[in-house]
């Protein structure tokens, strides 16, 4: 799926010399590379205020506290993500409520957002604070349908942006088209660590300072701890190495679209696309209003588990995200969903697989990937 050793190949020099940097200032906690990438971050993404944290997780649970989404107060968002999207919101102490997908682009679905707005609430949750969209994949959700249920309904709109540093939305970059947005830099993401690290995002000035103090243990001042807030500074060292990889990420985003059109050009060269599996592969779908980054590339594929075990014996790495959706997850039982409830998100979990895409992938290996695919089915 990825092979991490030829990105590092290209940047190896730099990189060194970053972290070589860090260790001869001896500055590991909050050092100048944190604040000069959050500085770099923020004007990527369009937006004021970058708070670097520890991980993906972290920064979605800063950007609830951060807008103050607690005790009483549900978030919206989808079953059909990473874990953290969910328990996030129950580590910010709210209650979450689901909604659907939309089937051509996984995205949580604004008219299933609006009826899940429409139901009595359950109980011990007061309002409705937050819709929480993750733009899966790369591709950004329904944003301007998602900011005229806000204006409507009086919610905040918390991006989970984990998989889409650089993706867009009419032109407006992913991490600016909410009140507060969440990034995460795991090693497997389009801009990487080389460790767990995390972002918020915000254009408001208090959300930032609250942020800032939540991360340091609550802390505005050495040791006076206003809150109770939690350790997730960015690490200086990730820092370092985010600076270096940040130059990149808009070119490395640029192959990773042209290695998606490859995939698109050749699959149906060979004949493999259907509108459905029950006709064939099924293409990734992108809006014409968002720039898709493909952090993954999602084929729908008919008999998804046989051609998985069929292309891992030929050496050919796939992944399936997310094989069960968070309502069914035995964690989560006490939501109250069952197995039905979210009909397009189950369906998606039995059919979707991620194919190796990443800036270094070669043409020829694409090949490789829809030939053996093609074989499969022949």
């Amino acid at each position: 799926m990825l092979d991490f050793s030829r990105e590092f190949a290209t940047i190896r020099e730099e990189v060194m010399a970053a972290i070589a940097a860090v260790c001869e200032s001896q500055r590991f906690i909050l050092g100048p590379e944190v604040a000069r990438f959050e500085q770099a971050a923020a004007a990527a993404c369009g937006v004021p205020f970058a708070i670097g944290c520890a991980s993906g997780t972290d920064a979605l649970w800063l950007a609830m506290a951060a807008l103050e989404i607690g005790p009483g107060d549900a978030v919206i968002t989808t079953p059909f993500s990473f874990f953290a999207t969910v328990s996030s919101i129950l580590r910010a102490g709210a209650t979450p409520l689901l909604a659907d997908i939309d089937e051509r682009t996984f995205n949580l679905s604004p008219h299933a957002v609006a009826e899940v707005l429409n139901a009595p609430l359950p109980a011990g949750a007061g309002r409705v604070a937050a819709v929480m969209p993750v733009h899966l994949y790369g591709q950004c959700a329904e944003m301007d349908e998602f900011t005229t249920l806000g204006r409507k309904y009086g919610f905040r709109l918390v991006e989970d942006a984990a998989q889409a540093f650089g993706a867009s939305w009419n032109g407006v970059v992913a991490g600016g088209l909410g009140d507060a947005a969440a990034f995460s830099f795991y090693p497997t993401k389009n801009l990487s660590a080389f460790g767990d690290a995390g972002m918020m995002t915000t254009r408001e000035a208090k959300s930032d300072e609250r942020a800032r103090m939540l991360r340091a243990h609550g802390m505005r001042q050495r040791y006076f701890h206003d809150e109770v807030g939690w350790n997730s500074r960015l690490d200086t060292l990730q820092a370092a190495v985010l600076e270096v990889k940040l130059r990149l990420v808009a070119a490395g985003n640029q192959r990773r679209r042209e290695l998606a059109a490859l995939y698109d050009q050749r699959f149906r060269e060979a004949g493999l696309v259907g509108a459905s599996t029950a006709e064939g592969v099924v293409l990734p779908f992108t809006d014409s209003r968002a720039e898709h980054v493909f952090h993954q590339y999602v084929i729908r594929a008919p008999r998804r588990d046989e051609l998985r075990t069929f292309l891992s014996e030929h050496k050919i790495g796939t992944e399936i995200y997310y094989p069960l959706p968070l309502h069914l997850q035995e964690s989560l039982k006490s939501l109250g969903y069952k197995k039905g409830d979210f009909p397009i998100s189950e369906r998606a979990s039995e059919e979707v697989l991620a194919l190796p895409i990443y800036p270094e992938l070669r043409e020829d290996e694409v090949d490789t990937v829809v030939e053996a695919i093609r074989r499969f089915h022949s």
